[in-house]
């Protein structure tokens, strides 16, 4: 691999606003102002600024070039150093904290809009905890993935033509490698011979492109494992090992997830967001939100309410 660092590239005002646009409320979600019109965020920060727990919607990427950056996550601890690639999934609860001298390249996405590209749900299989990439954890792409992120540095800092769409379609082919490579290496329905194993996988994505078009239904368990004719104590345990979470728990997570969005809508009330959403009962959706967001639906609202703000 080509060591291919900071070079070519003008980064004199890259961390000026840095961390100006980063602001951790005392309910610890994080609000990340991205540039008008604009869904990326990426600087080269050379501070030594740390940041206690804290969450937020936009998808993060962290990659060292000098010194070590610590990354803790509940009881896990990511100790980076040059090479190491973190991707943290939004809403994970994580906090930084950076050495007396060093740089990382600090990426910010907000991916509304290539989450509702057919297909990403299965994808999520793959981002559903931080990923530490290097050429231990991923040997097969790492290459391909380190390479995609100097793509998107440069594109970003030289301010090149078009560079917010080149960006998000090398971001969408990062996306596949990591969504690919998880279908691949990991033993995925291990105990099914190889020819099960692609027929559950292809179940299995329809299952989630189900979910993700019709979240706001009421299904159950049975109803969806019928779907596609397995028994739902079959369906539940090869859907944990798919996607990580039991099939309540992912329903809630898709349901918080769409009424995010909707909450930056102030022509729709809390119950309506609730109902729309595929919650049964305001109750409901209040308490799960909280669960999870740690506020409540109009304290999101309220805190979200100039996000995108010009900075």
């Amino acid at each position: 691999m080509k060591e291919e660092r900071v070079e070519r590239v003008d980064y004199s005002s890259a961390n000026d606003d840095f961390p100006g646009f980063r602001t951790v409320r005392p309910d610890s979600q994080e609000e990340v102002s991205f540039q008008q019109s604009s869904a990326v965020r990426i600087w080269c920060n050379n501070q030594n600024v740390d940041f206690d727990p804290h969450w937020h919607t936009a998808l993060e990427i962290i990659m060292p070039v000098e010194n070590w950056y610590d990354a803790f996550f509940a009881e896990q601890k990511y100790r980076l150093t040059p090479g190491d690639i973190l991707i943290i999934p939004s809403g994970e609860m994580h906090s930084l904290k950076a050495p007396e001298t060093g740089i990382r390249f600090v990426f910010l996405f907000d991916v509304t809009a290539i989450s509702k590209l057919r297909g990403f749900a299965g994808i999520q299989a793959a981002l559903n905890e931080p990923l530490c990439v290097n050429k231990n954890t991923y040997p097969h792409i790492y290459d391909d993935v380190y390479h995609i992120l100097l793509k998107m540095r440069n594109e970003y800092f030289n301010h090149n033509e078009f560079a917010e769409l080149t960006i998000f379609s090398l971001l969408i082919d990062l996306f596949v490698k990591l969504g690919t490579n998880y279908l691949n290496d990991v033993d995925l329905f291990a105990a099914s011979r190889p020819y099960k194993q692609k027929e559950y996988i292809n179940k299995f994505n329809n299952v989630m492109d189900y979910i993700d078009s019709h979240y706001m239904e009421d299904f159950t368990l049975d109803e969806t494992a019928a779907s596609i004719g397995f028994s739902k104590y079959h369906f539940s345990r090869l859907f944990k090992q798919y996607t990580g979470f039991s099939f309540c728990s992912y329903i809630c997570r898709r349901r918080i997830k769409a009424a995010e969005e909707l909450l930056e809508r102030p022509d729709l009330s809390i119950t309506e967001i609730a109902m729309q959403s595929g919650f049964p009962s305001i109750s409901t959706f209040n308490r799960v939100f909280r669960q999870q967001k740690n506020c409540s639906p109009s304290e999101y609202r309220e805190k979200n309410r100039y996000r995108h703000v010009v900075s």
